[in-house]
Parts: structure tokens; sequence; C-alpha cells
């Protein structure tokens, strides 16, 4: 329970209100709540409730995972209290898992707005130096994003807020409002290769994080941020949700979410939604939830006859979130998200495909990932073939940014072998054919000396192509340019 939550900012304030008014009346129910049972007129109808339910609150708990990973336990290696940096200080090494990038150098934190704005400061980009900064509110949903308009930024100061916060940031900030209590931001420098990374690394030395209180003027008219919110402690007793089950360490929050069972994946939900609450026009999906026993802050517990129904409903949730959404861009046997990714407004199946693969998925204007799994006869790509990509004159990737080429395994992870590198980018000097146009080889075996700098190395066995375009042009994110089919030799 929650009952002394203050989150001073205004949402949709019928639904907020009465969501209130519930809290109070439950602050000494609490210990007497009984398994809810799931009504439905018919099986159908719960198995479509159910799924629904968790097509919407998939992303919230899939970051919720992901910050409980990467700021549950700072004296852990690989974690960092809220609030505070985590760097990448190496590339990925090879057999890496995750589809990792093997061309940037990532430094990520969970912000924590409960208590005060946080000030996160940025070094300005060295010349010809790309470095992007994204941030995601809790529901995976792009707060900001850099390369949007300039992948090769100034100094930056950005101050997150609460949504409504009526206090006063440093005059040269950019104000950036959540509504969520937690924010990921991540930023990438673009590396050329691994003796690059101590140049990254000054950039990653110069970036701070800090609440705004140390700045604060103490004449300032300022309002409190968040009190009293989950986990605090201080505001009441919580509802607890079970541990997450044992994982390898490669497995992605996502198909950690994807392998809770119905108690412990709403447990969670219902717990996040306490301090990051969905937005105004998500009110028909709340009602739902709460037609199911899901309610912001308060303990989920089903009753044992309903395991069926639910078990049903979540089978169909997957299925549904395993299936390419239709607003995908396809193209040459390509696949890729251009409108609606980042702003995804209520494209609940979009926005819990994207997290199940990826935590956060930048706007279209910041980055795009086409993919391939097949040749352009429809057979999957293996490295004991020989493929050829045939871009024709001035038809390399378009970006603002830069792009790059990387093959991995089926399981996503960097080949295991020694290879003379794992990508290809604009950086590479690619032949070109006499009438100007660039042929690119992949294959496990090199083709030769000759056409070695046109080479990408691929996994034995079945692979797959990811394409990174960042800051592309509009005609990459729309679909107008599209990657050449991957054509067997």
């Amino acid at each position: 329970m929650n009952a002394n939550r203050r989150w001073t900012f205004p949402l949709n304030a019928a639904f907020w209100m009465s969501a209130s008014l519930t809290g109070i009346s439950l602050v000494a129910g609490c210990a007497a709540d009984k398994p809810r049972e799931v009504k439905a007129a018919s099986g159908g109808w719960v198995k479509d409730q159910v799924a629904d339910a968790y097509t919407f609150g998939f992303p919230l708990v899939a970051s919720d995972i992901a910050r409980e990973r990467a700021s549950g336990n700072p004296a852990q290696p690989g974690q960092a209290a809220l609030n505070t940096f985590r760097h990448a200080t190496a590339l990925p090494p090879v057999g890496a898992t995750g589809w990792p990038s093997v061309d940037t150098i990532d430094s990520t934190a969970w912000l924590d707005v409960s208590a005060d704005p946080v000030i996160v400061s940025l070094p300005a980009a060295p010349r010809g130096r790309y470095l992007d900064t994204r941030a995601f509110d809790a529901w995976t949903n792009a707060l900001y994003s850099s390369a949007d308009t300039t992948p090769y930024p100034k100094m930056q100061l950005i101050a997150f807020v609460p949504a409504g916060w009526t206090g006063t940031v440093p005059a040269n900030a950019t104000r950036v409002e959540t509504r969520t209590r937690y924010v990921w931001l991540s930023v990438r420098v673009r590396v050329n290769g691994p003796r690059d990374v101590r140049e990254a690394r000054k950039l990653q030395a110069a970036m701070h994080i800090q609440t705004l209180t140390p700045a604060k003027d103490a004449a300032a008219d300022v309002t409190a941020a968040v009190t009293g919110a989950w986990p605090g402690g201080s505001s009441g007793q919580q509802p607890s949700v079970p541990p997450l089950p044992a994982a390898p360490p490669s497995a992605s929050p996502g198909a950690q979410a994807e392998a809770l069972d119905a108690n412990a994946f709403f447990a969670r939900l219902a717990r996040s939604l306490d301090d990051n609450p969905p937005a105004t026009a998500d009110a028909p999906a709340m009602n739902r939830l709460a037609d199911l026993g899901v309610k912001p802050g308060e303990p989920v517990q089903f009753r044992t006859t309903d395991a069926p129904l639910l078990d049903s409903g979540l089978a169909g949730a997957r299925e549904r979130l395993a299936t390419v959404p239709p607003n995908a861009i396809t193209k040459n046997g390509w696949t890729w998200f251009g409108e609606g990714v980042g702003n995804y407004g209520t494209d609940y199946t979009l926005r819990a495909y994207l997290a199940r693969r990826q935590t956060a998925t930048s706007t279209k204007n910041g980055e795009v990932k086409p993919v391939a799994l097949n040749d352009s006869e429809g057979h999957a790509l293996n490295g004991a073939n020989r493929y050829v990509l045939h871009f024709a004159p001035n038809q390399l990737p378009p970006v603002r940014g830069f792009w790059t080429l990387t093959a991995y395994t089926k399981q996503g992870a960097l080949a295991d072998a020694k290879l003379p590198h794992l990508a290809l980018s604009d950086r590479d000097r690619l032949k070109k054919n006499r009438d100007g146009s660039v042929d690119v080889i992949v294959s496990a075996q090199s083709p030769g000396k000759a056409r070695a700098s046109n080479w990408l190395p691929a996994p034995q066995g079945e692979f797959q192509l990811t394409m990174r375009l960042y800051a592309p042009d509009p005609q990459a994110s729309d679909g107008t340019w599209a990657p050449p089919p991957v054509e067997r030799q």
C-alpha cells in the first residue's frame, strides 16, 4: 500500500482522484484482501482481456526488471546506484550476447526524480565524434533524443523533472518532464576500434549527474518533487512481489519478464504502477487491469481455479509479441520500424514487441535498425554460403550520423572466432565498382585479398544481419530507401 504518495503533478484528474480515494479506503483493509476472482462472460473474453492487460503492462515490467538488475545492488560488478553513471570501459568481446553494438561505447544510468529533479551534464562532442543522448520513461516512451536534431552536439545540460513540477532549473538547462519516477538514460559515443576507446573514456569522465538540491536558491518558490513513493519504506507497507527466478547473465530483461507466471507478472506490474503512472489516454487499459484485480500499489492474488484462464491469456499475449506488428517496414527481406517508435500513444502491441527485444528503442529520427534473417529466396542465412549486398550508385545508407552492418549468431551473439573485424561501416574504405555501385560480401570464409575490404565476416551456421543507421535521413525511416536484398552467390 502507498497511502501517503504525494505526486505533485496533475494527470487525469478524475482517474487519479478515484485511485486516491480507493487507496485511502484500503489502508485498514489490506491484510484482509482475499484472492480475486477473474470474472468474465466467456473464456474467450477472459483470454483476450488477460492478453491485452499483459501487452499493455509488459514494457513497464521489463523496464522494472532492467532497473532492478542495473541498480539493485551497487556493490555487485556491473551495477550502479540510482542517479549514477555506469560506464562501459571496453567494446563487447567476441561471444557477447544481446546484439551488442561494436561501434559505440555506452554510458547508462537509472534516474530517480522522486526526491528532487535530476541534472545531467554532458560534454560537447569533439569534431567528427558522434555522440547521442537518449532518455526513456519507465514505459519505454522516448523523453529526449539529441540525435533527433544534432548527431554531434555541443555541451548538454538536461534537467529531468516530474511533470507539472513548478520549480526553477538552471537557466541554460533543457527541461525534460517525466510522469514516471524512474528514467533510463543512455549516452553512446562512437569509437573506431579498441584503440580509440581511451579517447571516448575521456568524454565519459566529463559526464556528471546530480540532484537539483545543491544548486537550489533557498529563496526560490519551489514545490517538492515526489515523497513517500515506493520503494522508500516510509510510506507504509508495500505489496511484495516474488523474486526474479534465476536466469543466465545473457538473458535480457524482456526475456525475464516473459518468463514470469501470471501472479509474478501482475504483482510486479501493480507495484511498479504505484510509482510510474500511465498516460491519460491509458485510462481504458487501466480499467481493464482493475477488472482483473490489478491496481497500483495493491497486492495481487488470483484464485487457484483461475490459473488455466490466466495461462491461456498469457500464452496468447506471448504469441502476439512473437509476431512482427503490421506497422513494421518490410522491404527486400529486411524489417525495421519507423513511424510511432518511441512515441507509441496507445499502440501497445508495438511498444511491447520492442520492449521484449530491447528495453528502450530510439525514435525514428535517432536510429533505425533493419534486420535480415533470410536471403532473397527466403532461405535462412548461413555462414556456409556466400552472400552479396549490391548497393546501387549513391545508395549506401543515408544518414546524418553514421551506419554500421553487423552479423550475429541466430541467438544474437557476436561470432566467437578470431575475425579481422566484426562490422562494416561508413568509415571503411569500400571498393566501388566501375559504375559507382558497391558490393558487400557476407560469409564465414574470406573471399580473398582482392575483396577483403568489402567483406563482412559471418558466424558459422545460421546468422542474422543487423544494420544500424544512427541519425538516419527521413528516406530511411519512412522506407523510401531500403537495404538491398541479400543474394546468395
